[in-house]
Parts: C-alpha cells; structure tokens; sequence
C-alpha cells in the first residue's frame, strides 16, 4: 500500500483500558468503529465528498486485541462505481513489549458520496495501474455483483 496515495491510508491507534470489555481485551465494537473511522477518511479523502456507510462485509475476528497495543489499520479504495466505493481494511495489531505482530480483522466497506442535498452523486472513477490494482479493482467488482444478487 502506498502511503502517499490518494486511494489509500492507514491509521494507528493505541488500545486504552477504556476500550477492554469483561474479558480484558479490546471490545470488538470499538475495532468496527476504527474501522468505520478509517473507512470514511479513506473514502472522503479520495473522492473529495462527505461519504457515508452502507454496508461492512463479514468482519471476522481471528485473534483477540489486548489493551496496551497498537493497532494499524490499513484502508484501500478497491473499486469504484459511479456513486460508491469499496473500501478494504486490514487490522494489524502490535504488542509493543515484545514486538510480535498479528493479521487480526479484514473486512469490506461500501461507503457511498452524497452531495449537500444529502442525494448520492458521482465520484471519480479509480485510475488502476499496477497489477495488484487492477486485481483488487477485479475482486471488488465481483464482490458488489455477488452483494447486488443476494439483496
């Protein structure tokens, strides 16, 4: 992912105890606000609207979050239609005492644009160039035909 992107983004944010749940570990609701967060900023910040959420593919927990560490999140605009986006979001989490990384959540966000009338409006199509562009692009296609066949 390129950092300097206009498509892409990622966001750290250290785990406080305010985030643990009754187990200790991060509340999976504060991980899908992140997500949200990222989601949107991502979003707005390619198309240049105010964008909101439609939809959040399965979101799939593979490993718990402890409070005390750092967590990335990595955000992608995959694929653009002519008033949505998709957004893919990998979560890496990072114990900072002992330096082990883990792939914890991936998920998909369909964020669409909507002009000052709160109406959906155009966005810019994405410019794909390099190989794994043009496969997420791909990828993202099929996902929002296999999405538009289940509703």
């Amino acid at each position: 992912m390129n950092e300097y992107s206009k498509n892409s983004m990622h966001m750290t944010v250290l785990m406080t105890p305010d985030m643990a749940n009754f187990t200790g570990t991060v509340h999976g609701g504060d991980i899908l606000k992140q997500i949200d967060q990222v989601a949107y900023a991502c979003a707005a910040r390619y198309c240049g609207k105010y964008v909101v959420t439609l939809s959040v593919d399965r979101v799939l927990f593979k490993h718990p979050i402890q409070v005390g560490e750092l967590v990335t999140f990595y955000a992608n605009v995959n694929y653009t239609g002519k008033t949505s986006m998709e957004v893919g979001i990998k979560v890496i989490a990072e114990n900072i005492t002992n330096g082990t990384v883990r792939h914890t959540n991936s998920c998909y966000v369909t964020m669409i644009a909507l002009d000052k009338n709160g109406k959906p409006t155009q966005i810019p199509k994405l410019m794909c160039i390099s190989e794994i562009e043009i496969r997420r692009f791909a990828e993202g296609k099929f996902r929002k035909a296999k999405r538009l066949i289940e509703d």
